[in-house]
């Protein structure tokens, strides 16, 4: 029966519809009551949004959403053979829930997680569940998740499980339901903090004005766990993600930086005498503590799936002899299988004394006569589906069965024939949540991530969640893939609650840590973002001097025009487009680059580099050749600056920032000695050295400085020789030594590296040649030993 509101004042704001608001029917509603009117707890919302205009709801939601773009928040939807980042799907309303109902869903949760650590214990230890009968062999035997090389290693702090989640919903009876568990690799919990931040903005007077748990606490007590527990103090803490084309990858970088773990990949990794070990541009580094993001079969191609790419040899071997600690265990995706929750209600019992306190959806594995016959006798209750997938079973596909559509004698052979592989589970009902659906406020159904964290204390579940809002009334539209969204979840208490930060509690007094080592993948990525941005630079120049002076004489192709377009060829660019493909090319590298390293860049710096590169896209078909041209590409030009300025104003001072200011650095010097090269040569057409200046940014000071008119000589001294123009090669070279000075084995005891050595005797020679010397031969010469650099410092740090 559809549940009904109870009075509301008939003044909502045009259209948001909630006097007339209905869960759907046949289900509970998260804002509506037992007794059919509104949840105290839902009343300051509701009561704000009633005060509102739509004109004034929009601006709130779209500060939300402005949130979202500049952080950059995606996920990765995928589909035939592609995959593609999409805008983070924010349902903007809360799931509110009350600490009370909160309190008893935590410790529900609680004795789950210790029951799973139980199951997971036996399982790779001494295997009674199995031996006894209470588990099939072939359940846990044929799932991949199973790893055998894990059996009788023992976890270092003595747990398998530290970070895990269930996906819970309210049934018909107003009652929480596990619906699946999540003990692999749990992702969301970097989502629930996006969301709870954007949600705040959208109704920040009512966030304030209400006792909302937070969820800093949560994660700073994990920290303080996991770093307490290294039994290396020097010893790195690190987040292992699959890569960038992982759907979750966001949520890796940004949990790193949040917690201040580094982010590392498998091939950053490799195994010396037992220990994990990281390649850093000050070499190998020791890594103790390694929360991993993947599915614990692709960790170790050695021992475990031979055909990884994405994973480090000796991993195993490493867990085996103690020299690192990993959360979660490998193996524990083994409790995810959906046959599994068929047998953890009778497990509760024996492994933790009681009955579960919060019951799974009800499962039945079909290996056995009696269950295959309780399907056949109720067929019309139940949905059918693989006995060894994982999550909801309407997040895969192809999607399951529903047993009553099979026709009984189908059904019958079908549950012969693969019965043992597969399971039955009956139909979910879900509770709906309130979601603004084109302006008005409508009823869908909804599932909640809970996260539960080891800390010193125990267990502790996060005070919120992530919840996942349907893109339809049907329940089997859950999944992002499918179009659902993602709702933040406020605890809502009566009292106080405290105002918690991700600060440690001061312990003596204070000491400055460390900076944190830089992975020589890391460093790659940052050296060459900043040659991709810098390149970018180059071509925008000589992008805008073709076509002002194309809109000056009206002409196409004459000398000058002609040197020109050998520049842009030189860079791959197509002369004849305003807007070639080859610039945004080079852009696009940039931002490749830059999302290498997500957890190293701030927000508002990829901010900027993704819009320069929209903007570029967006300005391509648009533009045409002369006057419209040129201002369009002062503007990409401005954009750089911005971006630029972000960057080398805000960023820490150390290796990253080196690599990336050596990066820029490099490219500027090449280019720059590429150009005088071409338009200072003899054979130069008329008007090449001013032109030279104009692309060296360099005008006013050749004014300044040269009375007489531009020659060979003024250019040369003023975009090659002088150290004080930002803008000439040896500049670029002298700021380049100072930081290569800086790194890691630069120079040992006075000795320079092979890196060191070429840098020292490039600056030597350059700041020893007189302006008439450098001929077109030299100054090729000169660009060859610049080019060169490239190959010394990726064989000193960036292998």
């Amino acid at each position: 029966m559809a549940a009904s509101t109870g009075p509301l004042p008939r003044t909502m704001p045009d259209g948001l519809g909630l006097d007339a608001y209905r869960a759907l029917p046949g289900t509970p509603d998260e804002m509506i009551g037992p007794d059919g009117k509104i949840r105290p707890i839902w009343r300051p919302l509701l009561d704000h949004l009633r005060g509102m205009t739509p004109e004034e709801i929009s601006i709130a939601l779209a500060r939300a959403d402005q949130y979202l773009h500049d952080s950059g928040v995606f996920y990765r939807q995928y589909g035939t053979g592609t995959s593609t980042e999409r805008p983070w799907p924010l349902s903007h309303i809360p799931v509110l829930i009350d600490e009370t109902d909160w309190e008893q869903v935590s410790a529900a949760l609680i004795q789950r997680a210790d029951l799973l650590e139980a199951v997971m214990a036996d399982l790779y230890g001494q295997n009674r569940l199995i031996a006894s009968g209470q588990l099939p062999p072939a359940l846990v035997a044929a799932n991949p998740h199973w790893l055998r090389p894990m059996v009788g290693v023992t976890p270092r702090l003595g747990h398998y499980l530290h970070f895990i989640a269930f996906e819970i919903g309210r049934g018909p009876d107003g009652k929480w339901w596990v619906l699946s568990d999540r003990t692999e690799a749990p992702s969301g919990a970097g989502y629930a903090l996006e969301n709870r931040v954007a949600t705040s903005r959208a109704f920040a007077d009512v966030y304030a004005g209400q006792n909302i748990h937070r969820l800093a606490g949560f994660f700073r007590d994990f920290r303080d766990r996991l770093m307490q527990a290294r039994a290396d103090r020097d010893a790195r803490a690190a987040i292992l993600t699959p890569g960038p084309l992982n759907e979750t990858y966001y949520e890796h970088a940004w949990i790193a930086r949040y917690l201040g773990f580094m982010l590392v990949q498998g091939d950053d990794l490799s195994v010396q005498d037992g220990r994990l070990m990281v390649r850093t541009v000050a070499g190998l580094q020791p890594i103790d503590m390694l929360w991993r993001r993947m599915d614990g079969e692709y960790t170790d191609p050695l021992e475990l799936a031979p055909n990884s790419q994405i994973g480090t040899p000796g991993m195993v071997s490493a867990l085996r002899r103690g020299g690192l600690m990993m959360l979660n265990a490998l193996g524990s995706g083994v409790l995810e299988a959906r046959a599994m929750m068929a047998f953890l209600p009778k497990l509760a019992e024996q492994l933790t004394g009681a009955p579960l306190l919060m019951p799974n959806i009800a499962t039945w594995w079909l290996g056995g006569a009696a269950e295959r016959a309780a399907v056949l006798e109720t067929p019309e209750r139940m949905i059918l589906s693989s006995a060894l997938e994982t999550g909801l079973p309407f997040d895969r596909d192809p999607p399951p069965v529903m047993a009553a559509k099979l026709g009984p004698d189908e059904l019958a052979r079908r549950l012969a024939r693969e019965g043992a592989g597969m399971v039955a589970q009956e139909t979910v009902t879900l509770s709906t949540t309130p979601a603004l659906v084109e302006g008005r406020i409508q009823p869908r159904p909804l599932s909640l991530r809970v996260f539960l964290a080891r800390t010193a204390q125990g267990w502790q579940v996060m005070p919120g969640g992530f919840a996942r809002i349907g893109a339809t009334g049907d329940p089997t539209a859950l999944a992002m893939q499918k179009g659902g969204g993602a709702s933040d979840v406020w605890i809502v208490s009566r009292d106080d609650v405290p105002a918690v930060t991700m600060a440690p509690a001061p312990r003596g007094p204070f000491r400055r840590s460390a900076p944190g080592t830089l992975p020589s993948r890391a460093a790659d990525n940052l050296f060459w973002m900043g040659r991709y941005v810098e390149r970018t630079e180059g071509i925008v120049r000589i992008l805008r001097a073709r076509h002002i002076r194309q809109a000056e004489s009206g002409r196409g192709a004459e000398p000058l025009q002609e040197a020109i377009d050998a520049l842009l060829e030189t860079y791959g660019i197509d002369p004849a487009s305003p807007i070639p493909q080859g610039l945004i090319d080079a852009i696009s590298a940039a931002v490749q680059s830059a999302g290498q390293v997500r957890d190293r860049f701030s927000t508002d710096g990829w901010s900027a580099l993704t819009d320069l590169e929209k903007s570029a896209r967006r300005m391509a078909p648009r533009v045409t050749a002369g006057d419209d041209a040129a201002r369009a590409l002062s503007a990409l030009l401005r954009k750089l600056a911005g971006f630029s300025g972000l960057v080398h104003e805000n960023m820490y001072r150390f290796f990253g920032w080196r690599f990336l200011t050596i990066g820029r650095m490099h490219e500027r010097a090449l280019g720059m000695t590429g150009i005088v090269a071409s338009l200072a040569d003899p054979d130069a057409p008329d008007g090449a050295l001013d032109l030279c200046v104009e692309l060296g940014d360099s005008v006013l000071t050749h004014r300044r400085r040269f009375s007489v008119s531009t020659s060979r000589e003024t250019v040369i001294d003023l975009l090659v020789l002088d150290p004080l123009n930002p803008r000439s090669v040896r500049n670029q070279l002298e700021h380049m030594m100072t930081q290569i000075e800086h790194l890691p084995g630069a120079a040992d005891h006075g000795q320079y590296s092979a890196l060191g050595r070429a840098m020292l005797r490039l600056t030597t020679d350059v700041a020893t040649y007189p302006p008439e010397t450098l001929d077109s031969a030299e100054l090729q010469a000169l660009y060859a030993r610049i080019a060169s650099l490239s190959d010394l410092i990726t064989e000193g740090y960036l292998r």
